[in-house]
């Protein structure tokens, strides 16, 4: 009897709770694009920061990673100006300043942003050639968004999150879904977990300082992540522009597993190129051997049949991916 009561409880909690979006607003104007923010179909506004170039040779629009915001790249942003580039970022919704920051926006909603923002630049510069610079959270996007915007050249990819619901362990898959449907407010710090994100702690004091960066996720905001991660491992067969993909070899954010769930997804194509650093982490373009990566993104945007200067492009059936993926 004392367990029938609590599957009662159990189910009429499922039947109360479900994953919290964001709340769609009803404007519709023309996107806009300004010096500081960027206001999307609906009315939202996304803050804006530029890195310009004294004379650019190619714009970078970069998707920063979950709970980050646009300030992720100003370190990857000013070495690309020195190089000619000129870098575009904003505050994806739910993230950075904007607004109904912690709850998530929806998988369309954020690749209709990044659309839109391409699209805005390609306006605007209408002479430079334009890449997708994604950042974990920020890759998924990029991966999910490459057909809605045909001006995009070709896509940077920094340890893309593509850690997807079939491929997670049956354990952690029902937990989520089933947490997220019974205390989807609930938050959660991964404190304790043991995660090396980069080597630069440096660099990591400073995010926990971030009142921007945000210490707790609401359980139901992991969910619509995992749900975004997944199109992502099912779109990355259908990429058609070149690609850049870098990993980290002690990436301990997006495990081996699912990157070389990906990497066998990939079409077979001389566009796609797999950047493996052996001593690389999650943060690639923030570790300690940032410059090595940013200075593999900068030869290929130049040139994307350039032979990069780390030397570390690899095959999907060479060694080092063979010994990833064992």
């Amino acid at each position: 009897m004392r367990s029938l009561v609590y599957l009662l409880v159990l189910v009429s909690l499922l039947a109360c709770a479900s994953p919290q979006v964001q709340q769609a607003s009803t404007t519709a104007q023309t996107p806009e694009l300004t010096a500081s923010s960027a206001v999307m179909a609906d009315g939202y506004r996304l803050p804006v920061t530029a890195w310009e170039a004294e004379a650019p040779r190619a714009i970078i629009l970069a998707l920063h990673g979950f709970n980050d915001y646009s300030n992720a790249f100003d370190g990857p942003a000013s070495y690309f100006a020195r190089h000619n580039i000129v870098t575009y970022a904003y505050d994806q919704r739910g993230f950075g300043e904007t607004a109904q920051r912690g709850i998530w926006p929806g998988d369309n909603v954020l690749e209709s942003d990044a659309a839109s923002m391409a699209n805005l630049l390609c306006e605007k510069y209408p002479d430079l050639p334009l890449f997708l610079l994604g950042e974990s959270m920020g890759g998924a996007v990029a991966i999910n968004m490459q057909k809605a915007a045909p001006c995009v050249a070709g896509m940077v990819l920094a340890g893309p999150a593509v850690w997807g619901w079939q491929t997670m362990p049956f354990w952690q898959r029902n937990t989520l879904r089933f947490a997220a449907h019974v205390a989807p407010a609930k938050t959660l710090t991964g404190e304790g977990l043991k995660i090396t994100p980069s080597d630069n702690t440096e660099m990591l004091r400073a995010l926990g300082r971030d009142p921007l960066v945000i210490k707790a996720t609401r359980i139901d905001t992991m969910y619509g992540l995992t749900d975004l991660m997944e199109a992502a491992l099912l779109s990355s067969s259908r990429l058609q522009i070149p690609t850049l993909i870098l990993y980290g070899e002690r990436d301990e954010i997006i495990p081996h597993d699912p990157t070389c769930v990906m990497l066998g997804r990939l079409p077979d194509q001389s566009t796609t190129r797999f950047v493996l650093y052996p001593d690389g982490y999650h943060m690639l373009m923030r570790d300690l051997q940032a410059h090595v990566v940013l200075r593999d993104v900068v030869a290929w945007v130049n040139d994307q049949n350039v032979s990069l200067p780390s030397g570390n492009t690899v095959t999907k059936n060479s060694d080092e991916v063979t010994s990833l993926c064992q």
